[in-house]
């Protein structure tokens, strides 16, 4: 299952920068556990989900005393908690919690000092197999990536990056390559980290050489890659796909932008393997009255909208392979629930409907021929002078096909 609680620049992410914890959880790759912090009046809790059972149920895992504003949780594949904790000005410690009875059982990890002033460390989305976490540690002039769980003498930095690296996206099954968006120069570009090379660096996202490129969302499986950009339109951040070792160029669909709202894409359906184009997208859509969740294939010409479930966890959630659509929430007749909704697949087209896709050729936007069909068909391959997804420069290739 392919999840994501990757949001673009512009979006307040689940209120870190202001001190609150934020409604949104975290899922294993594979789907089977979900953790937050949960409230408990005015103070919070960490919380551990159970999914992949026959109804979802919740674990309470509360420490000593109610944890602080801004502490993190992630839960592992065997069903621990990660927590990880601001316990000094430059000091982040990191422990495993589990359930021991009436209590919670703490096994400390250690800790990562960061003491060059305005560096700021925050937790990695989980990593595919749940044995492992990663955290980046992002200063003024360089990034780290560090293993903080599942090392051998507690947490180790893997990579030392120039520049300074937001998002982070696993782009193979196997939790070895992680892409980040690198600030570098007065340009944001979406760089490949190979964990088990030393932290090697190649460049991934290369659209126009002055634009701002960012992955928001890969799916191993068919290699449907969600892109923000600002190529097409130069200041202005667009949501795009491409797809993973492919030629053609990257597409910016109209029927992606929503007037006056920000769009996020946070989940892509697994299992389509050799069919991106089928793979569907769940969005998170937020304007002035409000937010609602979006679906789209990048075979359609359309967004469904859809409203968003009482008490959802915003932005968090997970395709099943059949197309399910499994969106946790928590209300006070509820604390722990899943919603389940089915995107439909197919619609009629017609010369009125937004285009599929406004390909972008070295940051210049085609117009899309408006051409009623039943059958998506691809546009004709042309010559480009700089592909968006640069696999040759990368250690993308030889690890895919395996």
């Amino acid at each position: 299952m392919t999840v994501c609680a990757i949001e673009p620049p512009s979006t307040d992410r689940s209120g870190e920068g202001d001190g609150v914890p934020g409604t949104g959880c975290a899922i294993t790759a594979d789907g089977a556990y979900a953790a937050r912090l949960a409230p408990d009046g005015d103070s919070w809790f960490p919380e551990r989900w159970t999914l992949d059972g026959p109804e979802p149920y919740a674990v309470p895992l509360p420490g000593h005393q109610p944890e602080e504003p801004g502490t993190q949780v992630q839960p592992m594949g065997d069903g621990r908690v990660l927590i990880h904790r601001l316990v000094e000005e430059h000091r982040h410690t990191f422990c495993l919690l589990y359930p021991t009875g009436p209590g919670t059982g703490e096994l400390p990890l250690g800790a990562v000092e960061c003491p060059e002033p305005g560096t700021r460390l925050t937790l990695l989305p989980p990593a595919p197999g749940g044995a492992r976490a990663y955290a980046l540690a992002v200063g003024p002039r360089a990034t780290a990536v560090w293993l903080v769980a599942g090392g051998a003498f507690g947490p180790e930095q893997l990579a030392d990056i120039p520049g300074r690296c937001s998002g982070g996206v696993w782009v193979d099954r196997t939790g070895r390559l992680l892409a980040l968006d690198r600030e570098l120069d007065g340009r944001t570009k979406t760089v490949v980290v190979d964990l088990e090379r030393g932290g090697e660096v190649s460049p991934l996202l290369q659209i126009a050489d002055g634009s701002d490129d960012r992955l928001l969302l890969a799916d191993p499986d068919s290699g449907l890659l969600l892109i923000s950009s600002d190529a097409p339109s130069p200041g202005q951040e667009r949501l795009g796909w491409g797809v993973l070792g492919s030629m053609l160029p990257v597409r910016f669909p109209e029927c992606l932008r929503v007037p006056d709202c920000s769009v996020t894409p946070f989940a892509i359906q697994p299992g389509q393997v050799l069919m991106p184009e089928n793979c569907a997208v769940a969005l998170r859509v937020e304007g002035p009255f409000g937010g609602w969740i979006g679906t789209w294939r990048p075979a359609e010409r359309r967004v469904r909208h859809l409203p968003a479930p009482q008490g959802w966890l915003t932005g968090c959630g997970l395709w099943t392979r059949d197309g399910v659509l499994r969106l946790p929430y928590a209300t006070e007749e509820v604390p722990c629930g899943v919603v389940e909704l089915t995107a439909p697949w197919g619609e009629k087209r017609g010369p009125g409907a937004a285009g599929p896709a406004d390909p972008v050729r070295d940051g210049t936007a085609a117009e899309a021929l408006e051409v009623p069909r039943q059958t998506p068909v691809p546009d004709p391959p042309e010559p480009v002078t700089v592909r968006p997804v640069p696999l040759r420069e990368a250690p993308l290739g030889r690890l895919v096909t395996k």
